[in-house]
């Protein structure tokens, strides 16, 4: 019985994953949830929502900034690249710095 219980609620997820009026009532309840939140503070004139969007902000761009710039696989492929430059100026007997 808890075998088939599980199945059960496994295929209800993956039915609800896959229909796309989940999505739309998920996004739909967030942003009335999130309206009814800052409505007051913006009409108020606080200054929450401004420190909430430059923090949003600030955790977007170091993110993006860190998984496309900073990040393990970015490192590794500069690494290569130097290696492989070495190599090429070794083996041309070039100096790097003219």
């Amino acid at each position: 019985f808890f075998f088939f219980a599980i199945i059960t609620v496994t295929m209800s997820f993956i039915e609800k994953a896959i229909n796309p009026a989940f999505y739309k009532q998920k996004i739909s309840t967030w942003s009335h949830a999130t309206a009814e939140y800052y409505k007051p503070l913006f009409r108020s004139g606080s200054v929450k929502p401004l420190w909430h969007i430059m923090i949003a902000t600030s955790v977007l761009m170091y993110t993006q900034n860190y998984l496309f710039n900073k990040g393990t696989h970015i490192q590794h492929a500069r690494h290569e690249k130097k290696v492989a430059l070495e190599e090429y100026y070794k083996n041309h007997n070039i100096t790097p710095h003219h």
